[in-house]
């Protein structure tokens, strides 16, 4: 019996972290380690570091929004399904975060000081920006934090290559304004009016698509500022996250729902993939 339940709340517990955000931000933190140079031990300490500080980014997530989630009758939700308490989720989100930091921190200050400040930035968005017209600044933050986790994560600490952050910085705007398309309606009638809310549907949809294209020419054009050849490889996937944005503007325009946000994420790890097998150094 104890078995059972454990394996139920460590169920409820997972599929409350945002399973699918928190797996592509870890692999894209691999990409970009494997990107920088980073030898496995580092590369795997930062790895479950990222991991983890996206748990309880996920899990702060659902205890906060445990009541709204209860009001629009989302059963998907394990905290308004009932399957487990808000109190729980929230205090895994706190247990997540201090476990996150005290990873990052064997790497240093630097490193622990810029997983420090995206973590605050994404909590912030999760208690409080999500419902204002500065929503889109957490991701902006945290997203363009992202590259110099890697770089930070060297034997000798760099921030990551301005292009890079820029690149990004872009990514996370595009994670934002799809990964809401599908709830506006649930979001306006609990009171939730972040910048994508303001700005409707379909320029939300625009806007999305558009950051992915900043960042898939920050990504190509970027080296080539610091000297390196553009590569096949770089043309190759710049194309690819291109056909990407197409096939989501249109899905975004007919039907805003949780594919547009899936295409998003595909078109950072086409993107961080195309970094890693240019050879480009996000140095």
């Amino acid at each position: 019996m104890h078995a059972v339940g454990f394996s139920r709340t460590a169920g409820a517990l997972w599929r409350s972290s945002h399973p699918g955000p928190t797996l592509v931000v870890s692999v894209l933190t691999l990409i970009l380690g494997v990107s920088a140079g980073l030898d496995a031990g580092r590369l795997l300490l930062l790895v479950v570091a990222v991991f983890v500080g996206q748990l309880s980014v996920g899990w702060c997530n659902d205890a906060a929004d445990a009541r709204r989630d209860a009001a629009v009758g989302r059963g998907d939700k394990p905290i308004a399904g009932g399957e487990i308490s808000a109190r729980a989720v929230g205090v895994a989100a706190g247990v997540a975060l201090t476990v996150a930091l005290l990873l990052t921190a064997l790497f240093g200050p630097a490193l622990l000081v810029a997983h420090a400040v995206a973590l605050a930035s994404a909590w912030s968005y999760n208690l409080v920006l999500k419902r204002t017209a500065a929503s889109v600044v957490p991701f902006i933050v945290s997203f363009g934090l992202l590259p110099s986790f890697a770089t930070l994560a060297l034997p000798t600490p760099a921030v990551a290559a301005p292009w890079a952050g820029v690149a990004g910085a872009a990514l996370g705007v595009a994670v934002h304004f799809a990964n809401v398309l599908p709830d506006l309606d649930d979001d306006a009638a609990t009171g939730v009016r972040g910048l994508p809310h303001r700005i409707g549907p379909r320029g939300s949809a625009v806007i999305a698509f558009g950051a992915v294209a900043v960042g898939a020419l920050a990504v190509l054009l970027g080296p080539l500022i610091t000297g390196a050849s553009l590569s096949l490889v770089s043309v190759v996937g710049t194309i690819v996250v291109a056909v990407i944005a197409v096939v989501g503007l249109f899905r975004a325009v007919r039907r805003p729902d949780r594919t547009v946000f899936r295409l998003v994420m595909l078109a950072a790890l086409v993107l961080a993939g195309t970094l890693a097998l240019s050879g480009v150094s996000v140095v």
